[in-house]
């Protein structure tokens, strides 16, 4: 993968949230190749410390671990406080931190979807504002968030994480248009399925998830962060990594809504008849 030096000024700093897994570690990984301080939040502690450390001996960059939960309301306002109290300067902010389920929505999955309005609507959207201010100030910056190729999709079981993602898309290209006079540039991704453990996918289904890598319907998440972070230095609004992902949205909103919905029965029996035989 090329390094994105030439982009990034001398003693920039970004923040990653979600840093310690996944896509997110692969942004810190690549960004403090290519020379870049970083703040990295996430709320796994140990993982965050150790990545911390790894990232500082092996690039040596300054790297700053801040054990954070971002689903909490006063998280945005810490997280900034945080920084203008030790005198630290977000160049590149990535809104990376994300949630999945597929369910129903009802009583008992409705705590696991507010957190999700949290952490993909509110804490995202204070960032930007926050720390998006102090860019326009100095006229520079780039601001990074990350949506799905479900936000244009109406799929049951995906209810909160597609609606929450589409409101992403919508919110960053608009804010585009806001911040662009000041130098500072935003862009959202967009990606289909990533290669990492945000799905939870059964061991049984390993070999379909490598089927998928190799023809592209999957992206490893290096790659698909390599292309992100391209798109955001080279001031893309708006990116959806694979052609492929391009396609996905008209062909699953073309089928008919009836054959949705018994296909949504379908995967309800089978999870109501899972959930019946671990209680006997």
């Amino acid at each position: 993968m090329k390094t994105f030096n030439k982009y990034i000024r001398k003693d920039s700093t970004a923040l990653i949230t979600g840093a310690s897994s996944g896509m997110g570690l692969k942004y810190a990984d690549q960004l403090a190749k290519s020379g870049c301080n970083l703040l990295i939040v996430s709320n796994e502690e140990e993982k965050l410390k150790a990545v911390a450390e790894r990232l500082q001996n092996e690039y040596h960059v300054k790297v700053i671990p801040k054990y954070q939960d971002l689903a909490k309301q006063e998280a945005a306002q810490e997280l900034f406080d945080f920084c203008q109290q030790n005198n630290i300067q977000i160049d590149i902010l990535i809104n990376n931190a994300g949630i999945f389920f597929f369910k129903e929505l009802n009583k008992d999955t409705i705590e696991k979807a507010s957190a999700m309005l949290m952490l993909h609507v509110y804490t995202p959207t204070r960032l930007c504002s926050m720390f998006g201010d102090e860019m326009k100030k100095r006229r520079y910056g780039y601001i990074l968030t990350i949506s799905s190729v479900t936000s244009t999709m109406a799929i049951p079981g995906l209810t909160m994480y597609a609606a929450t993602k589409a409101y992403l898309k919508s919110f960053m290209k608009s804010l585009y248009l806001e911040t662009k006079q000041y130098n500072v540039h935003t862009t959202v991704v967009c990606p289909g399925a990533v290669d990492t453990q945000l799905y939870n996918i059964s061991p049984k289904y390993n070999g379909l998830m490598r089927f998928g890598v190799k023809v592209r319907a999957v992206y490893p998440p290096e790659l698909l962060v390599n292309k992100a972070l391209k798109a955001m230095f080279r001031k893309r609004r708006c990116k959806t990594p694979g052609f492929i992902n391009l396609l996905w949205p008209p062909l699953i909103n073309a089928i008919p809504k009836g054959i949705v919905h018994k296909i949504w029965l379908k995967i309800c029996k089978t999870e109501n008849e899972k959930n019946n035989k671990s209680e006997i």
